[in-house]
């Protein structure tokens, strides 16, 4: 029985190993849209569309962040969402695992987002929204996962990127263009935030994914040289916060319904500093 199950195994595992170029290992998923492929979708996107720019009157200005409502439910989605249109927030972010990837959870979501006049909203992917072929449903809601968006103050501007690193990986395409961004924009404004789900450090033993060794030192390296002053992900549902040379790293909690630690960040960008606070539901 013993060298059965080898026989059968061994070849399903050569199956699988062979196919990594194509895929993506998300958890126990696997899908064969892969990370270069959503880049070169999110591109196109932005090619069409531009990058966004907001223009405001005051010097001072907020962001709101949240990630993982993984909905399902939607309580704390609309709290969200509420909260930050009632205190005239500049935009909201949302890094990842907004759905379970089903179609159905994208169409509630749809559902719940504010009206679009009515609060700026930008989102990147996480692994859950990649599940069951989802990024082609988080595509055609939000389109791009891999931008940036500007903020400009009467005196100052600042300059926000967003990441795709939903399969674990940003893929080589996109690094290339996030280190073009930093080498070339960077120098251009005051602060510099990074937006993406998977955070990049594992702080306690858990399944979740987390990019590969040699991309987090390729990532703190530009973080390092460009001085990017944040890196606020999600993913491992546990609030963190370091600080490696001048950049904060935050993880978030998740905004999730059933988490009975549910909370979200605000931003706080004045002339002096970012401050950050978690706001708990």
């Amino acid at each position: 029985m013993g060298n059965l199950r080898n026989k059968i195994i061994l070849p399903v595992l050569i199956l699988i190993l062979s196919g990594c170029d194509k895929m993506e290992m998300r958890g126990f998923f696997t899908s064969y849209e892969n990370a270069n492929m959503r880049f070169e979708q999110s591109d196109e996107w932005n090619n069409i569309n531009g990058h966004s720019e907001i223009t405001i009157t005051e010097k001072n200005y907020t962001i709101n962040v949240m990630g993982d409502s993984h909905v399902g439910g939607t309580e704390n989605l609309d709290i969200f969402f509420k909260n930050a249109q009632d205190e005239d927030a500049t935009a909201v972010v949302m890094v990842g695992d907004l759905t379970t990837g089903h179609k159905e959870d994208y169409d509630v979501f749809s559902e719940h987002l504010p009206i679009k006049d009515s609060l700026i909203c930008f989102a990147t992917v996480g692994n859950h929204d990649l599940y069951f072929e989802g990024w082609k449903h988080f595509y055609s809601i939000f389109g791009s996962s891999s931008y940036f968006f500007i903020v400009n103050t009467p005196d100052q501007s600042d300059l926000f990127i967003c990441l795709d690193t939903g399969g674990g990986t940003l893929g080589n395409k996109q690094l290339d263009w996030f280190k073009k961004i930093l080498e070339t924009n960077r120098k251009d404004y005051r602060y510099c935030m990074v937006f993406t789900h998977n955070n990049l450090f594992r702080l306690r033993p858990t399944g979740s994914t987390n990019p590969m060794v040699e991309e987090i030192h390729a990532l703190l390296d530009l973080f390092l040289r460009h001085n990017v002053n944040m890196v606020v992900t999600a993913h491992d549902h546990k609030q963190n916060i370091a600080v490696l040379g001048n950049t904060t790293h935050i993880i978030m909690d998740a905004l999730q319904d059933e988490n009975d630690k549910a909370s979200y960040l605000k931003l706080t960008f004045n002339e002096e500093n970012i401050n950050f606070s978690f706001l708990k539901l």
